[in-house]
């Protein structure tokens, strides 16, 4: 097996784009390592997208135009304790903070292969993302997600290789997910 190449930020430009799920586009060819991620975006992303529940953005190779990788990102609002609003300096009555979850992040096993740092480069877009709405329109001031550790046992250190650390107050029981956030205040420019 050839060494993973290693993508500069100069790299995956020349190579991929992110565009924005449409109906038009045939999705069912992509095929990641969790059958229930492939299922979701074959048969469920479109309709939550036209639902307005979820917008799932494709990250495409240039040259032969297919999936490399998805993301859906959901509008949320994470309830922080006390230690964890000092932590982010959040002097505010608010119960809860606002912010973009990514509610699925899932990269194809052939792309997965033959890269390295695709899943990190779409969590970098999906901050810009995040970022952006901030600008243009609406409050953020983080990116969480649900780790998926049921299916994906090492997907708290990638998070945590990626800038997120558990919510203590949000972390249900169940054993299946940990909630987990980045502070995107910590990404401005």
């Amino acid at each position: 097996m050839e060494p993973k190449i290693i993508l500069s930020l100069k790299d995956f430009e020349k190579l991929f784009s992110l565009d924005r799920l449409v109906s038009n586009k045939k999705v069912d060819t992509f095929s990641c390592s969790i059958e229930e991620y492939n299922v979701y975006l074959a048969e469920e992303a479109l309709k939550s997208q036209n639902d307005m529940i979820a917008v799932t953005y494709l990250l495409y190779d240039k040259n032969n135009d297919d999936i490399v990788a998805y993301m859906s990102l959901i509008a949320d609002a994470i309830r922080l304790n006390a230690t964890e609003k000092e932590l982010h300096d959040l002097k505010y009555p608010f119960k809860t903070i606002p912010a973009v979850k990514i509610a699925k992040l899932a990269v194809s096993i052939l792309y997965k292969e033959r890269f390295s740092g695709i899943g990190s480069t779409m969590i970098s877009l999906a901050a810009g993302i995040a970022n952006a709405t901030y600008k243009e329109r609406v409050a953020c001031r983080f990116l969480t997600v649900d780790a998926d550790i049921e299916h994906d046992k090492g997907v708290l250190e990638f998070y945590k290789k990626n800038g997120f650390i558990p919510n203590e107050e949000m972390n249900n029981k169940n054993n299946k997910t940990t909630n987990m956030r980045r502070d995107l205040l910590k990404g401005l420019g």
